[in-house]
């Protein structure tokens, strides 16, 4: 199950195009622990590999120690340790990995609107792999980090300070730096976004909710996050249980995960366990997938963050969330098509009767085979409302009643897929299908239409960077969420009810 989330959004992991860049003896700026040199393009100024903090492995982070001279920044820092998958065939050793990257315009500026993006999947990737120039090109800094991912993010054990937050503990630690430095970069250090997909999206949820990030971002933006979601049996694959949260885990249960693997490891104190080498550790089987997951329970989470939503303990600031019109498509498209068994009619009468049991024969009837191309699409469209419609319809429903909240729904549902997936299925208005109209893909081709769709998103994203709403000149109105959800599609921008659109008075 945690590699077909892994899926969620690795956004320009391989196929991300490189700037073409030139280096400059002008692209040098100061931070609070030395000089950085960049590269400066037509458009931008180009800063990678920055370090932001230092951690030994399972502590808290520390700001980075200063440095004499200009430092090089004129290509990536090292990638967090993770294990390279299929869609994404990258791996690294080093946990030396807390570096930053900072695009900006070329022309020289100041208080510019800052957005920081939280990349997805929780075990494998980094902030370089995201091409921010179309962004930065709206007139924002743009700020891209690697945080501890897996194992060395969520594990847990008896005598660890807040086990299973590290990756938490680490992006928090960024935008501190970002508080810091944002100005020297022509930014706004009272200005920021901190914008995520999929497991960033969930990790922004966290910061929502955890008393460290209280004031280290003005606004969020959340696509396709999993803070409220839980899980029905099988939803995802064949044989998994239920899960009440989806991606939280209560500090004792992570502990009692973290014992279980450290046996595995063949230790039976911390001490084993600092002192195995990297790769020993990533050469477990799973286990980098087993802790894309957050613990709750302890200083950085104090409680599970959708019970502290739905309570209203939250941090105030205005939030731009949504999700893509099919979900749950590109999980039931690896999952069964990829292995060449494409799901049966006889197959989603039984996964029904295992996700809901007595209520299958109810939810058939609301979902019939004849209503859809395949029984495949019927299982993906029952899963997309029944977990991510349901999820994201009740936080954004949740958090408007104390903030502005602008609600989306990605529905392109020719998106292009820039994962290297190369089954016959209908993928539709995919899972992080939408990262491509924000962050450019060397894979995803994007038609003319498309292409204006990406202008007019990237116009939503960074106005609302910059005063807390999408709306500006030449955009369709965006409304409040109360007013509806609006609809991002080629040439059909609009607002929707997306709770009848999900059949969400079915699922209450």
């Amino acid at each position: 199950m945690r590699i077909l989330l892994a899926t969620l959004a690795v956004a320009g992991m391989v196929t991300g195009t490189g700037p073409a860049q030139r280096p400059s003896d002008g692209a040098v700026v100061t931070t609070d622990t030395g000089a950085v040199r960049g590269v400066v393009t037509d458009q931008h100024r180009i800063f990678q590999g920055i370090p932001y903090a230092t951690a030994g492995r399972w502590e808290s982070p520390r700001p980075a120690g200063r440095w004499n001279g200009v430092k090089d920044a004129t290509r990536p820092g090292p990638l967090c340790p993770q294990v390279g998958s299929p869609y994404a065939p990258i791996s690294s050793t080093t946990e030396d990995c807390l570096v930053l990257n900072v695009t900006a315009p070329r022309e020289p500026g100041r208080d510019r609107p800052v957005m920081v993006w939280i990349h997805g999947d929780g075990a494998v990737g980094g902030g370089h792999f995201s091409d921010a120039r179309k962004l930065a090109s709206r007139g924002v800094v743009v700020v891209t980090i690697n945080y501890r991912l897996g194992v060395f993010n969520g594990f847990s054990y008896p005598g660890l300070k807040d086990g299973g937050t590290y990756g938490l503990q680490d992006q928090q630690e960024a935008l501190r730096w970002v508080r810091r430095n944002a100005a020297a970069f022509g930014g706004d250090p009272s200005n920021v976004t901190a914008f995520g997909v999929s497991f960033g999206a969930l990790a922004i949820g966290g910061h929502l909710t955890s008393p460290g990030a209280k004031g280290l971002f003005q606004r969020v933006a959340m696509q396709s996050g999993e803070t409220m979601m839980d899980m029905p049996a099988g939803s995802l694959v064949p044989g998994m249980p239920a899960l009440p949260t989806f991606a939280w885990r209560s500090a004792g249960d992570a502990e009692a995960v973290g014992k279980q693997y450290a046996a595995r490891l063949g230790c039976q104190d911390l001490a084993c366990l600092r002192a195995l080498p990297v790769k020993k550790i990533l050469d477990v089987p799973q286990i980098m997938n087993a802790f894309q997951v957050y613990a709750y329970g302890n200083r950085v989470l104090p409680e599970l963050p959708s019970t502290a939503i739905r309570k209203g303990r939250f941090h105030r600031v205005p939030v731009l969330a949504g999700a893509t019109r099919d979900e749950h498509r590109i999980f039931v498209g690896m999952t069964y098509d990829a292995a060449g068994k494409p799901v049966t009619a006889e197959q989603y009468g039984t996964l029904l009767k295992t996700a809901f049991g007595k209520d299958a024969d109810r939810v058939m009837r609301r979902y019939p085979l004849s209503e859809h191309a395949t029984p495949g699409q019927a299982w993906a469209a029952v899963m997309t409302d029944r977990i991510w419609a349901r999820g994201t319809h009740e936080q954004n429903t949740l958090l408007a009643r104390h903030v502005p909240v602008y609600g989306y729904e990605f529905a392109d549902r020719k998106a292009p897929m820039f994962l290297p997936l190369q089954v016959d299925f209908d993928w539709g208005a995919y899972h992080a299908g939408d990262l491509p109209y924000l962050f450019p893909e060397e894979k995803a081709r994007l038609s003319p239409a498309q292409e204006r769709l990406s202008e007019q998103m990237v116009g939503y994203w960074t106005n609302f960077a910059r005063t807390g709403s999408p709306n500006g000149h030449g955009l369709p109105v965006w409304r409040r969420l109360a007013h509806g959800t609006q609809s991002l599609a080629p040439g059909a921008i609009r607002p929707i009810d997306y709770a009848a659109a999900h059949r969400l008075d079915f699922w209450k």
